[in-house]
């Protein structure tokens, strides 16, 4: 009884009021996006949106369980949860039923789950409880290698069954690690391997090898100040691929131009490594890794794009980048979603007079596309209303994140937030066209129990570790 009270006083319910608020308009959309004449009720669980309805009556069950489970459960099951989850993903590869081209489904008569979806939020409590362990230091590189295993082996099962979006969403963990303690650099590195491979695939590694370059000379002026050494280094590195091209030309040599760039790369590297090691200057040896590491990144883009990535990614990806246009094929999807949003303007059509939502012009439209039925029938209006509330949702989720005594609950907490705002941005990113379609649910709107039921989970054992964070001071 005692607990009992002392989890209705410490509950936040500010939280629970957005989940629900956003369960609910995520609902009314779905109705929407489907809406079917010869069902108008919108109990008829014979629709997507009656068996939403059902999604939602279950998902108030798992809450109410997870809030009557005591917090310690969590951390103490931690590992258990996570293995049950990782070998779920490996019996769906094997008996699991394949939808749109992802083998990710158990089906028994007409009930679906996608286990991917539930290992998300095993692999934070494992995440959290191994990162939370007594005397742990990320850097060290035993730690490091455990973490990775922790995440990306579920992630590496999930993109055998074809479902790259949901492998993806592990990626949003770096963020959390950023928060206990991993170097700012590191993510910088990663934003610049995003950048070289992009510019790999609009130029080519030509075009890559003299942004790197060109932006190490100018690290380099910043941090010395000495613009002489900065002209030297310019007319070595330069100068000596002119030299190669002058002999292949003057001897009719049929040699790929960028091999140029790279000579002068490759000679000049022990002339600067010399001068490093005489004047020591480590930043020159970090300079060095980032250009020879982002020209070695590049060389792998054409082929991890030609032979890892599935011809529809290739071909969402390259009409995104504007490479290819092709608006009755790839792009077709972003395409109506586009003109579906666009026709809404300020204030919307209204409530079901969606036209490009009720003739099913937007492929997936009560999924993976259900924000462009937020923008057809509400508008501006009605996509900024839920852009606000969402960001408050995130918004809340940090408070609740950083005012944890526990490293295991504020570690999950951040899991729980980077989890949601890289489903919330990619999912808005993609209807809009600046992202790529890599086929993830908007959290709370788009239709399908096992989201639901996943992202319910994330929230409330957060809610319930949450509820017990005083207790943990003593």
């Amino acid at each position: 009884m005692r607990r009992t009270t002392k989890l209705i006083n410490n509950i936040d319910y500010i939280t629970i009021g957005l989940y629900f608020l956003l369960v609910f308009m995520g609902w009314l959309n779905i109705y929407s996006a489907v809406y079917n004449d010869e069902h108008t009720s919108i109990f008829d669980i014979s629709q997507r949106y009656g068996k939403q309805l059902m999604w939602i009556g279950a998902s108030i069950v798992l809450i109410s369980l997870i809030l009557l489970i005591d917090s310690s459960f969590f951390p103490m099951f931690s590992y258990p949860i996570y293995i049950f989850t990782v070998l779920l993903l490996i019996a769906v590869l094997l008996f699991g039923k394949e939808v749109n081209g992802a083998r990710s489904w158990f089906q028994v008569g007409g009930f679906r789950l996608q286990p991917a979806e539930f290992t998300k939020f095993a692999t934070n409590l494992a995440f959290s409880q191994f990162l939370s362990s007594y005397n742990f230091k990320l850097l060290k590189v035993k730690n490091l290698i455990i973490v990775s295993i922790i995440l990306f082996f579920p992630a590496t099962l999930i993109l055998l069954q074809n479902d790259t979006g949901s492998a993806l969403v592990y990626f949003s963990f770096i963020l959390v690690l950023y928060r206990e303690g991993l170097p700012g650099s590191i993510l910088l590195i990663g934003l610049l391997l995003i950048v070289v491979f992009i510019v790999t695939l609009v130029a080519n590694v030509m075009v890559v090898s003299v942004i790197l370059i060109s932006v190490s000379l100018i690290a380099y002026f910043l941090i010395r100040k000495k613009i002489n050494e900065v002209i030297k280094a310019s007319i070595l590195i330069f100068g000596i691929g002119t030299l190669f091209w002058g002999i292949a030309y003057l001897f009719k040599f049929e040699i790929n131009p960028q091999y140029y760039i790279f000579a002068g790369i490759g000679i000049s590297t022990f002339i600067f490594l010399k001068f490093a090691f005489k004047n020591k200057l480590n930043y020159i040896f970090i300079l060095l890794a980032i250009v020879i590491g982002g020209i070695l990144f590049s060389f792998s883009v054409n082929y991890i794009f030609d032979n890892v990535l599935e011809s529809h990614q290739r071909d969402r990806i390259n009409d995104l980048l504007g490479i290819e246009f092709d608006p009755l094929g790839a792009g077709y999807n972003v395409n109506q979603s586009k003109i579906a949003i666009g026709s809404g303007g300020f204030s919307g059509k209204g409530f079901l007079q969606g036209t490009q939502t009720k003739y099913d012009f937007v492929p997936e439209q009560s999924t993976d596309f259900i924000f462009c039925t937020v923008g057809e029938e509400w508008g501006f209006l009605g996509t900024s209303a839920v852009l606000i509330i969402f960001v408050l949702f995130l918004i809340r989720l940090i408070i609740i994140a950083e005012r944890q005594r526990s490293a295991f609950s504020r570690i999950y907490a951040y899991g729980v937030v980077s989890i949601f705002f890289f489903h919330i941005a990619v999912n808005v990113g993609m209807t809009i066209g600046i992202a790529p379609v890599i086929g993830i649910p908007l959290p709370f709107f788009s239709y399908g129990g096992s989201s639901l039921w996943a992202f319910t989970i994330l929230v409330f054992i957060l809610l319930r570790l949450d509820a017990n964070r005083m207790e943990l001071l003593k």
